[in-house]
């Protein structure tokens, strides 16, 4: 069997990185995000939309899956928006959940019949160690969260029909979103650091092994998970 991986922002950051993986492993690989990756592939393909336009989801959809066989949907795109409660807006949960949520509804049902005729299927998540609490998350922190339930409802329904749901939750991740954030190289990036129990901050090849493991299709007994991917953030720190 082909595989072909529709990668949400496939063309940047852990996006990227596991795009060419998966191309090294002979997938034929979609990215759908609002710019074109910037590196090229025989077997890489792009469409370019803003997954927090519902019709741009749709329409974005609807090309990914008139023109492939999609096997694997990965999304991966997500945007952060942090602030605190007092500057928080109601906006700011309604267009997080259109991306982090609502567009990852819209593309499996464009694919899902393909999956389920062939009785094989991988469908993952880029979550968050965030979706456990991180100040300035209100948006952020309650969608990323939505993903683990989402997941597992789809996980339960899928199963019958050989479709594995998954959640990766990154930690801290050297990363442009990271960086948006955090200076590059500061003082608070080396502090943060050093909070982390593993004692360093990830990096985009640490996610994409874990992303990796999930697309495989002999691991087809492990769905409805999360795996935080954070060097022990999730668990907290012992260090004083």
């Amino acid at each position: 069997m082909t595989h072909t991986a529709v990668i949400t922002g496939g063309n940047k950051g852990i996006g990227a990185d596991l795009a060419q993986a998966l191309l090294a492993r002979d997938y034929t690989v979609v990215s759908i995000s609002r710019h074109a990756p910037e590196f090229t592939h025989p077997r890489l393909h792009s469409v370019e939309a803003d997954l927090l336009d519902p019709q741009a989801v749709a329409d974005a959809a609807a090309q990914a899956a008139s023109s492939h066989q999609v096997t694997h949907l990965i999304h991966n795109a997500g945007l952060i928006w942090p602030n605190l409660i007092e500057e928080a807006e109601a906006s700011d949960i309604t267009g997080l959940a259109q991306l982090h949520l609502g567009s990852a509804l819209t593309l499996l049902k464009a694919f899902l019949p393909t999956m389920k005729a062939r009785a094989f299927g991988r469908v993952m998540f880029n979550g968050s160690r965030a979706a456990l609490g991180a100040p300035t998350r209100t948006a952020y922190g309650a969608t990323k969260a939505g993903m683990i339930g989402m997941a597992r409802t789809w996980a339960l329904e899928l199963a019958p029909h050989g479709i594995t749901v998954n959640v990766v939750a990154p930690g801290p991740i050297l990363t442009d979103n990271f960086w948006g954030i955090v200076e590059k190289d500061s003082s608070q990036q080396e502090a943060l650091a050093k909070r982390i129990p593993m004692g360093r901050l990830g990096r985009v090849d640490d996610v994409t092994r874990a992303f990796l493991f999930f697309c495989d299709p002999e691991n087809s007994f492990v769905t409805g998970q999360t795996l935080y991917v954070c060097g022990g953030a999730s668990v907290g720190s012992l260090q004083i």
